[in-house]
């Protein structure tokens, strides 16, 4: 069992070696500790105990190498960024409120994605394209530990694909400034220099998200069990159930509930034990 956290107490760590019946703890980083012999059988009292002193865990078999996997496959808005891009968007126009509200309705998997995303981006209509660049000069941030996740997966040769219900004007200026290997997101229809409050062709929506994962999979030649996928939202879950191994990042409940591993207290750089990177 892998447990994380940017301070660890050692009375913590002993406690969960008691509740789950490790009989050693290593540690991996001054913020992943080992316990080894841990049973899985515990997963429940392990869960309460961790969510109670914010603790990341995750049953990792000692035998996983980096060598496993092939692809990463991660979503974008409030998983690889701290954002969702189309509320902020949506602020410079001064409907950020009613956008956000649709948003968090579609990743609650309240409301369908594509129809979401058409009732949102008609909102803002009319709004200069300028306004794009903004948003991701002045807000956009990377989620805590991304470049070392991603320094890391280049190293063990694991590529990476960003697949986003968001837009390709972020996706493309991501893949530029991360060296991503492959993105695919929606296209925003611009008119006269001014969005038309439409997205260009076919929406990229949770089912779209699990077909690229599957095309960048075939194309490399990988199993289901070579593939990592890392989301937040109910959008994700088809592709997450596409992945040999899949992460909740700082999830909602129906995320976390369905995906292999959680992470909530951590940065993006926790996915790296969780993948028996050292």
């Amino acid at each position: 069992m892998i447990v994380q956290a940017t301070n660890i107490a050692t009375q913590s760590l002993k406690q969960l070696a008691k509740l789950s019946g490790a009989h050693e703890i290593q540690a991996i980083s001054q913020q992943a500790f080992r316990l080894t012999g841990a049973n899985p059988d515990s997963q429940a009292a392990v869960a309460n105990f961790c969510n109670e002193v914010a603790l990341d865990y995750g049953f990792v078999p000692s035998t996983r190498r980096p060598s496993d996997f092939g692809l990463v496959v991660m979503d974008m808005d409030s998983t690889l960024i701290t954002i969702e891009c189309i509320d902020e968007i949506a602020d410079m126009i001064g409907v950020k409120p009613q956008v956000a509200q649709i948003t968090e309705a579609a990743m609650r998997g309240e409301i369908d994605f594509s129809e979401s995303l058409t009732r949102r981006v008609a909102l803002l209509a009319g709004l200069d394209q300028s306004a794009l660049q903004r948003v991701y000069d002045e807000r956009l941030q990377l989620s805590p530990g991304a470049e070392k996740m991603l320094g890391k997966l280049k190293q063990h040769n694991i590529k990476t694909l960003l697949v986003s219900g968001g837009f390709t004007f972020f996706t493309e200026r991501l893949q530029a400034r991360l060296g991503l290997d492959y993105t695919a997101a929606n296209t925003l229809e611009v008119v006269a220099g001014k969005l038309s409050g439409r997205v260009l062709g076919q929406i990229i929506d949770a089912q779209g998200k699990a077909d690229w994962l599957n095309r960048i999979r075939n194309e490399l030649g990988l199993t289901y069990e070579q593939v990592v996928a890392i989301g937040d939202g109910a959008n994700d879950l088809k592709m997450m159930s596409e992945a040999g191994i899949s992460i909740a990042y700082h999830a909602k409940p129906v995320v976390q509930a369905q995906a292999g591993y959680a992470v909530n207290f951590n940065g993006l750089d926790a996915v790296i034990p969780i993948l028996g990177i050292q």
